[in-house]
């Protein structure tokens, strides 16, 4: 596989991207033009980081349709648009623009056009609609936007379009430009739009989704996850809020998952993304709700502690997969090879396709860069060597057009008995996928932003809404005050 003009050894050696391929961000590449919003060139930056959020903040800006803003949930497979890669590519393009990757212009219009389908489509209970009381289907159809087959009404990916949404709303803030008024006016029109208290079937927790066909999910957001974005969303709507207490009813069932397992006690929740989505907008440094101020840290440090949980799972690599160790790990929802049993080296394995991976859960040798990248911020010191000995040691067969591929498997070298459902077997890796997710790829923009500059966490903290929701969950301290 092509690695549009990167030498393996390059970033190794600390050199600079190639200037063909990568070259001075102010110099025109496909398209892109580059004049404003320069970052300050004497902050020092891994080159193969920077490269790696370039090339993700491009699946971005070339698979989105600039028209409706409708982003692939994934790419080069046809697919159908995700509003949580939605959310992500509206959090993407600030970035872009601050960067000089694209012109702040550039990155308005396309902002706009999104916020103007989105506001424009359809709601209802019935047939030919986007959603419904605010919420958003989990996907909908690339070209007119409407419920892809039978997906769910859903309520997290509606909180992850909406949190793509905010920040919009406060880094477009410029009063004498009429386009970026319009993105606030309609940042604020679709937040407020959302009826959080009717998801409640089995109040005050929110239901995972609703389908039309049958209602509500019979499963709630009861457990400590990803959910953190949701809750601070209801609680923080300026019409149709979460009722009081929410958060505390939801952080009393927290304690059956804190525990030490490979490392410090923290609020355990196997893949990685449990610990990264909602911490992409909100700085959750030194502020504290009730529980984990009892737990006498934060729940940046708890992520903390759980990267260095997942490096110290694949350390011991009880599971005996090829590759595992210090500086090879990472584990989350991604895509795998196929679902089938196949035995190696006398040893039977089962393989998954796209499945929610993580220590000691469904664990079948499938590594995702996300899990790498979206930990960036809570432990630089073992998430970027292990990011580049990844890169070293597969190189072109992990790393293309947009960055690393969605994730790759090193036991898994010979073709099984059953097809494939993703990727290929590619000599000297294993498997590796041939597809890109949008929800993977938007943490690793981000929080390579957050690492550098906390550019989104600088933004939402003067997000009203955010600041409404932190405050009503319970949270004080650090910025908040």
């Amino acid at each position: 596989m092509a690695t549009a003009g990167l030498g393996l050894g390059g970033f190794m050696a600390g050199c600079a991207p190639r200037a063909d391929s990568l070259g001075d961000p102010r110099i025109a590449v496909d398209g892109w033009t580059a004049l404003d919003n320069l970052p300050n060139p004497d902050v020092p930056v891994n080159p193969l980081l920077d490269d790696i959020q370039r090339r993700a903040f491009r699946f971005f800006w070339e698979t989105t349709d600039p028209k409706t803003g409708l982003a692939p949930d994934r790419w080069p497979t046809p697919s159908f648009a995700s509003i949580a890669a939605v959310g992500y590519a509206l959090t993407a393009y600030p970035i872009g623009a601050t960067h000089g990757w694209v012109t702040r212009a550039a990155a308005r219009d396309r902002t706009l056009a999104t916020l103007e389908f989105l506001a424009a489509a359809p709601m209802g209970e019935g047939e030919g609609t986007s959603g419904y009381r605010g919420f958003f289907y989990h996907f909908l159809g690339v070209t007119k936007g409407l419920r892809f087959a039978r997906a769910e009404l859903s309520t997290i990916d509606t909180a992850l379009l909406m949190a793509g949404v905010l920040f919009a709303q406060s880094w477009f803030d410029r009063a004498d430009d009429p386009a970026e008024a319009r993105i606030r006016a309609l940042a604020e029109q679709l937040y407020s739009a959302i009826e959080w208290p009717w998801a409640t079937p089995r109040a005050p927790l929110v239901s995972m989704g609703w389908h039309p066909e049958s209602g509500f999910i019979p499963s709630d957001w009861d457990i400590y996850n990803e959910g953190m974005i949701l809750y601070i969303l209801g609680l923080g709507s300026p019409t149709h809020p979460l009722a009081d207490g929410t958060w505390q009813a939801w952080t009393e069932r927290f304690e059956p998952s804190w525990g030490n397992r490979w490392g410090e006690p923290h609020l355990q929740f196997a893949p990685m993304f449990g610990h990264q989505y909602s911490h992409v907008w909100v700085d959750f440094r030194g502020i504290q709700d009730g529980y984990i101020a009892a737990k006498g840290i934060d729940y940046f440090e708890n992520s903390r502690r759980a990267t260095y949980a997942q490096r110290a799972y694949a350390i011991e690599n009880a599971g005996g997969w090829v590759g595992y160790g210090a500086d090879c790990w990472g584990l989350t929802a991604c895509d795998g090879p196929g679902d089938f049993p196949m035995t190696i080296a006398g040893r039977k394995r089962d393989f998954f396709s796209y499945s929610a991976r993580g220590p000691g859960e469904r664990d079948d040798g499938t590594l995702a860069p996300t899990a790498l990248l979206g930990s960036l911020p809570f432990a630089p010191e073992i998430v970027e060597p292990a990011v580049s000995a990844i890169y070293a040691r597969y190189g072109a067969g992990v790393y293309d057009k947009y960055g690393f591929l969605d994730s790759f498997n090193p036991t898994l070298t010979a073709r099984p008995p059953e097809r494939l459902k993703h990727g290929a077997i590619r000599p000297g890796v294993g498997w590796v996928d041939k597809d890109y997710l949008g929800i993977d790829q938007g943490p690793i923009v981000a929080m390579i932003e957050n690492h550098r500059s906390g550019l989104v966490w600088k933004t939402m903290q003067r997000n009203p809404h955010i600041r409404r929701g932190l405050a009503r969950a319970g949270f004080s301290g650090g910025w908040l005050g």
